[in-house]
């Protein structure tokens, strides 16, 4: 079984201010024995051939992936076969354009209330996306992932237990043990397969606190108030 964390952001990412690098997460990831990790920036690919190399020397697999916002909701896809940057515009009505038998489609954090989530257009779209996300901001007291895991259960989907860290203590935290050989192709199939299962530790309601309080600028909460 690999262990995988499909959702993470560094400080490449064009949206978040974000403490430390791709190397720096890669590293970390090394050394907390993952064996694939996905480098997921808001609208932004961070993957090429030396950050690969980097990652490989380092016994890490390093899966080509990014976050878009289509209609002010989150996409999050691994191994997107489409230019992304931060001037480029999507809809939920491209998923179908954008969507390749080669890349996986995750509906990250989709209940949650203030992180640009799916929620009610997720269900229509369902079709489009393999996977659902079990996200690690989450304790026994508040968890928006609890709908995700009914949804999954009704229609099928597998759940993929991701960090979506922003800040370098998340990663570890919630991730995925896939049952497939090291390769992107390999761990694709078996996401889309279900042949994972996820591991999760609860955060404190104060270190929730913290970064989401990190991610929303005035400009972010206005953009909310204005959705």
């Amino acid at each position: 079984m690999l262990k995988i964390d499909f959702h993470s952001h560094t400080a490449e990412d064009p949206q978040d201010r974000i403490a430390y690098t791709a190397r720096d997460l890669i590293d970390r990831a090394a050394k907390l024995g993952f064996d694939a990790l996905a480098v997921t920036n808001h609208n932004r690919i961070t993957y090429g051939d030396d950050l690969r190399a980097y990652a490989e020397k380092r016994g890490v697999l390093l899966l080509p992936g990014v976050e878009i916002t289509a209609d002010r909701c989150h996409v999050l896809i691994i191994n997107p076969r489409f230019a992304a940057g931060p001037g480029i515009r999507y809809r939920l009505a491209d998923l179908p354009r954008l969507k390749t038998p080669d890349s996986l489609f995750i509906a990250p954090h989709p209940f949650f209330v203030i992180f640009q989530s799916l929620r009610g257009r997720l269900l229509p779209l369902l079709p489009f996306f393999d996977a659902i996300e079990y996200a690690s901001y989450h304790n026994r007291l508040v968890n928006f992932n609890a709908r995700a895991v009914r949804l999954a259960a009704e229609t099928g989907k597998p759940l993929v237990g991701t960090s979506d860290c922003h800040t370098a203590w998340q990663l570890g935290r919630t991730y995925s043990l896939v049952d497939a050989a090291k390769d992107l192709d390999s761990i694709i199939a078996a996401v889309k397969a279900g042949r994972l299962e996820y591991r999760t530790r609860s955060v404190s309601l104060w270190a929730m606190g913290r970064i989401v309080a990190s991610l929303f600028s005035f400009r972010k909460i206005k953009r909310l108030f204005e959705r």
